[in-house]
């Protein structure tokens, strides 16, 4: 009876025995983890998705400055340094957040690389993340910083071009009140007057057609338009003036080319540059305008025997409001916003626009649009048909 006493108590004290040493592994196995969850950086499970979900550079780091991970773009944009460590300016921010126990923003302006002054201007969020790391978000703000800066010249530079002509009406006003008993006075300055308000009018209609292209989508209600007949067009409208300066204007043959497109922003778009084509051309020479297809784009070119274009403002020529020869400009009445025009229809048509130029030989403009495709060409006549 004693001896099996003593067994099941042996029994009994071994079981408490055992569960006590698995109680006692158990606890060391959590110590351990959670003394490697602190030494050696790890995060939760699906993090790379939430990297890949977010608009802003994402990027973890520890308290020493070591990226733990970071989504694609960080190093490229200078918010990473060799050695995947956080830049001095991205480190102070995680600090300051660190030690101050919440959310940090400042905004920053990092240079785009080792050479030159270009820099890239950031909205940088910094927040503590668990006891081990700082989440830092990174927001480029440099396109709209640029686009803003685009905006405030735009309106200074349509303020300094609207003084011109308004000022010059103003003064030729008074001088016409001052030269009432003088007819051949009072002609001269009435016309000049016409010349000034003509080049004011124009000026406005262009700053509004440029305005309405670069807020709006101009393919709303796009439609399949042939290519010649807006060449043909456009030649007609600038038919008078060449007659007058005696230059020839030659079309080349139909190549059968359709695009999807607004067909008036292209009427501008090709009359502006055939009109430039005639109007710094000289007397007695010839403009040329042509289409070919090379292989899913057409190629219009509009070639002249002008003045040509010095090769330092060749770049240039597409910037609002830049003239290449001022003094010509005022004679004629340009506004340094027909190119401008150009160049944002044709990217609105998905296409680029190109010029060779050479002075006192003439100048070529190159639009190129992607042509429309059958299936494309298809669903609109059906849509017409409707």
């Amino acid at each position: 009876m004693e001896r099996s006493v003593a067994v099941v108590v042996a029994i009994v004290l071994g079981f408490i025995l055992g569960v006590g040493f698995a109680w006692l592994i158990h606890v060391s196995n959590v110590r351990r983890e959670r003394m490697r969850q602190l030494t050696e950086p790890r995060l939760p499970d699906g993090f790379d998705h939430l990297l890949d979900a977010l608009d802003s550079v994402v990027i973890v780091a520890d308290p020493s400055h070591n990226v733990v991970q970071a989504s694609e773009g960080a190093a490229s944009k200078g918010l990473i340094k060799l050695g995947d460590r956080l830049t001095e300016s991205i480190g102070r921010i995680a600090d300051m957040a660190r030690r101050n126990e919440h959310a940090v923003t400042e905004d920053l302006e990092l240079p785009r690389g080792p050479f030159g002054n270009a820099a890239l201007s950031f909205r940088i969020r910094a927040a503590p993340l668990g006891p081990r790391f700082v989440l830092i978000l990174a927001e480029d703000r440099s396109e709209a910083l640029r686009v803003e800066n685009v905006r405030r010249d735009f309106v200074a530079n349509v303020s300094h071009e609207l003084k011109t002509p308004i000022g010059a009406i103003m003064l030729l006003s008074e001088a016409l009140v001052e030269a009432a008993d003088d007819p051949e006075q009072v002609k001269f300055f009435a016309e000049r007057m016409q010349l000034e308000g003509t080049r004011l009018s124009r000026l406005t209609r262009e700053i509004i057609d440029l305005s309405r292209l670069q807020a709006t989508d101009t393919m709303l209600g796009a439609g399949i338009v042939h290519v010649q007949d807006v060449l043909s067009l456009a030649t007609d409208q600038s038919k008078v003036v060449a007659d007058a300066k005696d230059i020839k204007l030659v079309i080349g043959a139909d190549c059968g080319a359709d695009v999807l497109g607004n067909s008036d922003l292209l009427l501008q778009c090709f009359h502006n540059l055939v009109s430039n084509a005639v109007q710094y051309s000289p007397a007695g020479s010839r403009v040329g305008v042509g289409a070919r297809v090379v292989g899913d784009i057409v190629e219009v070119a509009v070639s002249d025997q002008g003045i040509g274009i010095a090769p330092q403002d060749q770049e240039r020529i597409f910037e609002r409001f830049f003239r290449v020869d001022q003094a010509r400009s005022r004679n004629t009445g340009g506004t340094g916003l027909g190119l401008s025009i150009v160049r944002h229809v044709v990217e609105n048509h998905g296409g680029d626009i190109r010029v060779w130029s050479r002075p006192g030989k003439g100048s070529t403009f190159t639009v190129r649009i992607p042509l429309a495709d059958e299936a494309t060409k298809l669903a609109h006549e059906a849509k017409r048909d409707e």
